[in-house]
């Protein structure tokens, strides 16, 4: 239409028109739109049920024999009953027609459960937990691995190996690791999903009992226990793990490498390449302060290597969150962008 403008000006609205193909009723109508119209009521067919009969379909469909079972399985029972009161789409718009269109059956009403929102600032703010399963010798058989870490320092405050899953085996181990940490009421939360094992009364009761909160993830979420499936995947992603275990001892064995490792060896991106024992025990300012003192040192002996100057060393984290506010989610990734017998139990300290 822009074109038509700029012809007509020169050769007139017809010869525009025929130059460009276009209709000169089209171009009328888009210059001078037609007032709208209402809508024309439509006219009910003839072959529509009347009120009455309609008012006999709602009922049945009300009835106590029907009332649970869909308009489809209404009108074959009542086919085969040789009654025939209309079809299973018109059984449809009587209902639409009262609100009725929906699972015609009694759903279970799941409660909105809230999103976690958990803020470390320091060790033994926030400690995750979680089990995972290890391949036993035989075919479906397992060992289950309890594993409890603190969130700012990522460091493995204790672990368990047993052969089952329960809420008395979590309960011993909170309960040592907590006076091995030396753990005050109110001074911590302990977040994980919704297991047996983490939802058990006993070790509910033992929270209460060390006046430590609760958190536990929503439902079939496995985005709100995320550094413990972290800590996971690098543990059965680590050099020499076995796809089966030989034996209980085979297992308890290989964990007591890897706990250690972890914890003092394994330098974790998320903490600025340092180990979670450094973090966990306050050992990251003197760290980074060393490593800063090592990039300047080496800035004064070839400062041709540092064209744009000494780079800083990654910090770490001044707070480590589980889903924080979208607010504070959305500044983040803008930051980003910008920068480019039964069980064998072991307490780490």
């Amino acid at each position: 239409m822009k074109a038509v403008a700029e012809l007509r000006e020169a050769v007139g609205v017809k010869a525009a028109c025929g130059a460009l193909e276009l209709a000169r009723s089209t171009y009328y109508r888009v210059i001078h739109p037609p007032p709208p119209q209402p809508p024309r009521p439509r006219a009910p067919s003839p072959r529509a049920l009347g009120a009455e009969e309609r008012s006999v379909v709602l009922e049945v469909l009300h009835s106590e024999r029907f009332v649970d079972r869909s308009p489809a399985e209404v009108y074959a029972t009542l086919l085969d009953e040789e009654r025939y009161l209309c079809s299973v789409r018109t059984m449809y718009r009587i209902l639409a027609a009262n609100q009725q269109v929906r699972e015609r059956r009694d759903q279970c009403r799941h409660p909105a459960y809230r999103k976690p929102e958990l803020l470390a600032t320091g060790p033994n703010q926030v400690w995750s937990w979680d089990l995972t399963k290890l391949r036993a010798p035989e075919k479906w058989t397992y060992y289950y691995l309890y594993v409890v870490l603190d969130l700012f320092s990522r460091y493995v405050v204790a672990w368990m190996l047993a052969h089952r899953e329960s809420g008395e085996l979590a309960t011993r181990l909170f309960e040592q690791a907590a006076e091995q940490h030396h753990i005050e009421p109110g001074q911590l939360t302990v977040h994980s999903d919704r297991g047996s094992a983490p939802t058990a009364k006993t070790l509910a009761q033992l929270y209460v009992d060390l006046g430590v909160e609760r958190s536990l993830s929503r439902p079939h979420v496995s985005n709100d226990n995320p550094f413990s499936e972290a800590q996971f995947k690098t543990l059965k992603y680590a050099p020499g793990y076995p796809d089966r275990y030989g034996s209980y001892e085979h297992a308890r064995t290989w964990c007591r490498q890897f706990f250690p490792w972890y914890n003092t060896e394994h330098r974790h991106s998320g903490i600025a390449y340092l180990t979670p024992a450094m973090v966990h025990y306050g050992q990251a300012d003197d760290i980074l302060a060393t490593r800063r003192r090592v990039l300047e040192k080496a800035q004064t002996a070839h400062p041709e290597r540092f064209v744009r100057g000494v780079s800083s060393p990654q910090p770490l984290p001044a707070e480590v969150w589980i889903n924080p506010p979208e607010d504070r989610a959305r500044t983040e990734l803008q930051i980003t962008e910008r920068a480019h017998p039964d069980h064998d139990m072991e307490l780490l300290h």
